[in-house]
């Protein structure tokens, strides 16, 4: 489903075409999810959101570097990653006006932002951070996320997992920097 995807859109899927490209009979894939593309796609959407899952298993014991390892993992590195990424992005356009997809996408970007909020927190614990300062920042990092993910899906090869890190690492230190740590006083000049 996933190859398909990639090569012909979301919405060419067919269970004819999921039979050539598998090599299953369109009874088993029938068997199976029933006779709509629909139960296909939802459990395709589950396997994708499993699989960013899993890369994200081997996490450093840095605050920093989780997040940076978090979206390192979360932006296609790889050509499996990419045409994964191609699938995830084009079931995000197809949320927009599918309601029972929107509902799973939704979830999905809201578990995504809460993690990044959380480690976000996190890396800048000893740092004097409000709230709406730290709404801004993880805002900030997910749409750096949103934006590797959408260019990748667009560009004709995978990201080099060294560039990722390397523009994290600099929104994050920018980010510690931007905020005195605890208790430090700002000084007026």
């Amino acid at each position: 489903m996933i190859d398909v995807i990639a090569a012909h859109g979301v919405r060419s899927v067919t269970l004819a075409r999921i039979a050539a490209r598998t090599g299953l009979a369109i009874g088993s894939i029938r068997y199976y999810f029933g006779d709509t593309v629909r139960e296909v796609m939802r459990f395709t959407l589950s396997v994708l959101m499993q699989r960013v899952a899993r890369r994200a298993a081997t996490m450093s014991d840095d605050p920093v570097e989780r997040i940076t390892d978090v979206i390192a993992f979360a932006a296609p590195t790889s050509d499996q990653q990419r045409r994964e990424n191609i699938a995830l992005v084009e079931y995000r356009v197809m949320a927009r006006t599918d309601p029972e997809l929107a509902t799973d996408i939704a979830a999905t970007s809201l578990e995504g932002a809460e993690v990044i909020r959380s480690l976000l927190r996190d890396a800048l614990a000893d740092r004097a951070v409000d709230e709406e300062a730290l709404h801004r920042e993880a805002l900030l990092l997910l749409t750096l996320v949103e934006g590797f993910s959408f260019s990748s899906a667009l560009a004709s090869a995978p990201l080099q997992e060294a560039d990722v890190r390397a523009i994290v690492m600099a929104a994050l230190h920018r980010m510690i920097d931007a905020h005195p740590l605890s208790g430090d006083t700002p000084r007026v000049t």
